[in-house]
């Protein structure tokens, strides 16, 4: 080989190594340079499955990668293929890389919905069908049969969620959200149980449960909770009527229009408790913490009775004639901004007998 040739080679050679390290320059410094897309801010959504070469086209329809191609051979060169699934926000001036290293993360979207408080279990599976980035698996009607199919050892699912903020991602299931709600009643019914006081009239955490759903109803005012348990467990110890309109209210279902008549009080039904002695069979609404701790720890008095007074807290009185002065006074004579509880509607007038 003469001395041209090897000249010729040497050049092409040079240029080709030149050229490969200017391409590789240029990529490299594509890959860590930030760049200016249509969006500032958007969504990017990694779906279940999807491949590293899907999301990489993906985003280069969104003009978030210009060399879809380049970005997958990095992640795969730096073993960065783990793409988590969920959504994600990326801002319009990230790196390609930067977008990688967040796709690999679970800096994902979080979303979040609120179980209220003396909400009953349907309001409660309302309220997760109303979550849109909730996959929706409870079937209406089935929902206590879909619950035992997953091991959920429950009679009846009043009382058994507790209500609380929970945080989720899009994807997960209303499924999901009940038994995280599950479990938490159940560790907070534990503690609070290990903890009582003594003397109550409860046979197991399930009574108490019961109790602080009446509770719950019955006020909400934090600081006269365990006033209201008191006088309902000085109730139960005397075999006194508990004599509470929301358990009516409870019986009747979809019946209840908002009032209650006399009628409705001489109703027999399991959960009238103007007519039935002692709890009703199961909790009627979801109890918050401070309403258990209030049934597992009722102020001590001589109250038998409480009516509202209308601006959402409540008379208490230790004796039935003082009582009726009381219904007189706050029920017969109702003012128009009448309240018996701060977030809930009067009722129709009670029987003269709490």
């Amino acid at each position: 080989m003469n001395t041209k040739v090897v000249k010729i080679f040497a050049v092409l050679f040079f240029w080709m190594v030149a050229t490969m390290a200017a391409t590789s320059m240029y990529f490299w410094h594509w890959l860590y340079t930030p760049h200016q897309v249509e969006h500032e801010e958007f969504v990017f959504t990694v779906n279940k499955g999807a491949s590293l070469y899907s999301v990489a086209n993906d985003l280069q329809q969104l003009s978030v990668l210009r060399w879809p191609t380049i970005w997958v051979w990095y992640a795969r060169a730096t073993k960065q293929t783990g793409l988590k699934t969920g959504e994600y926000v990326l801002q319009g001036d990230e790196s390609p890389v930067a977008v990688l290293r967040k796709l690999l993360s679970s800096d994902v979207v979080k979303y979040h919905v609120t179980l209220v408080e003396g909400s009953t279990f349907k309001d409660f599976v309302n309220t997760l069908h109303q979550q849109e980035k909730l996959s929706k698996q409870l079937v209406p009607g089935e929902e206590l049969i879909q619950l035992h199919a997953r091991g959920l050892d429950i009679e009846h699912p009043e009382g058994w969620f507790f209500p609380d903020t929970y945080q989720y991602v899009a994807g997960d299931s209303d499924l999901s959200i009940l038994f995280r709600a599950y479990k938490k009643m159940q560790a907070m019914l534990e503690q609070e149980w290990e903890a009582r006081a003594e003397g109550l009239p409860y046979s197991n955490p399930y009574e108490a449960l019961i109790m602080a759903s009446i509770v719950e109803k019955e006020t909400g005012v934090a600081h006269e909770r365990e006033e209201i348990a008191g006088v309902f467990v000085r109730r139960l110890q005397l075999n006194m009527r508990l004599q509470t309109d929301p358990t009516v209210i409870y019986g009747m279902g979809d019946l209840y229009n908002g009032n209650i008549t006399r009628k409705d009080l001489r109703t027999d039904t399991p959960y009238n408790t103007y007519v039935i002695r002692g709890l009703p069979p199961t909790p009627i609404a979801m109890p918050g913490r401070g309403a258990i701790y209030a049934a597992l720890h009722p102020e001590e008095g001589d109250a038998l009775y409480f009516v509202a007074k209308g601006d959402g807290t409540h008379q208490f009185s230790a004796t039935l004639d003082e009582h009726i002065n009381a219904v007189n006074q706050y029920q017969k004579k109702r003012r128009k901004d009448y309240r018996s509880s701060p977030e809930r509607k009067s009722l129709d007038e009670k029987s003269d007998e709490q």
